[in-house]
């Protein structure tokens, strides 16, 4: 493909509008290190409608090549390779990577996520910006959560920068968008999870729950008795950039927990935060699974 004005190149520049993508059900993924993933979950679990790569592009990776050619062998997607002029116009990147790969929507119920009997979700309460909801997936990926919950009025997921910022990690875990999150902490609690909310105002400190959870492992004596026990099922919630968690947020959860500052930083955002808190947890949780 060479003709950046084509109809086709049209269509797929189009989904970088939220409306196109909620009426097709599609959305761009964009780069080589998210094409490789979708393309390998895609062997697994079909989620990839189209394919546009440059020349350039196959040369510099072979593992995307390779991937490449067993979707082309199976004839399930549409790949097409397609010069830098034209994946510039499909792409709002201001630097395109060589590769678009067209999937289709993967978010997937709440009741199917409890279903499954998580240990650790990450939820993101009206979480707004593309890089800070990217950075609490690929949190959540890295410390090995079950999946990830936007709320009403969070960030779009399948915004082209929010798929750029989670490196990936998207294709990795089970997402759910748009839940209303009293019914999600009603259902998660009845599922047998403890709901956490993170707060810089806590009355729970982070230090002192891991010590605990630490010293419980190691089989201690007279292990402090503190409120939480952080190897249990849990759902943090993680609030919004600017505001936090509101306090009718905050009410649902069974404890605040605050990740203390040592030095003199205001506060932590919302990615730094959630990083934390999930590896606090996820560590906890593997002492617990060996003991």
């Amino acid at each position: 493909m060479s003709n950046p004005r084509a109809d086709r190149v049209k269509d797929v520049a189009g989904l970088a509008g939220r409306s196109a993508r909620s009426k097709r059900g599609l959305f761009l993924a964009e780069g080589p290190q998210n094409a490789r993933e979708a393309l390998a979950r895609h062997l697994a679990q079909p989620c990839v409608d189209a394919v546009y790569v440059t020349e350039e592009a196959l040369d510099h990776h072979p593992d995307i090549a390779a991937l490449l050619e067993r979707v082309v062998a199976d004839r399930s997607v549409f790949v097409r390779l397609a010069t830098r002029e034209v994946l510039g116009a499909m792409s709002d990147a201001v630097t395109p990577q060589g590769v678009v790969v067209v999937c289709r929507a993967l978010d997937v119920p709440v009741a199917d996520v409890l279903a499954a009997r998580p240990r650790l979700l990450a939820v993101l309460a009206r979480v707004q910006d593309p890089g800070n909801a990217g950075t609490v997936l690929r949190a959540a990926d890295a410390a090995g959560a079950d999946a990830v919950v936007l709320t009403a009025g969070s960030v779009d997921l399948y915004n082209p920068k929010t798929v750029r910022s989670t490196a990936g990690s998207l294709f990795h875990l089970p997402v759910t968008v748009g839940a209303d999150l009293p019914e999600l902490v009603a259902a998660a609690r009845s599922a047998g999870c403890g709901i956490l909310a993170a707060d810089g105002y806590g009355a729970l400190d982070l230090d002192r729950l891991q010590d605990a959870s630490a010293a419980r492992a190691a089989g201690a004596p007279d292990v402090e008795d503190v409120a939480y026990d952080l190897a249990r099922p849990t759902v943090w919630l993680f609030g919004n950039e600017a505001r936090g968690l509101s306090e009718a947020e905050k009410e649902l959860a069974d404890h605040r927990v605050a990740v203390p500052v040592h030095g003199r930083a205001e506060s932590l955002n919302v990615g730094t935060a959630a990083t934390v808190c999930l590896y606090a947890s996820a560590r906890a949780q593997r002492r617990g699974a060996d003991r």
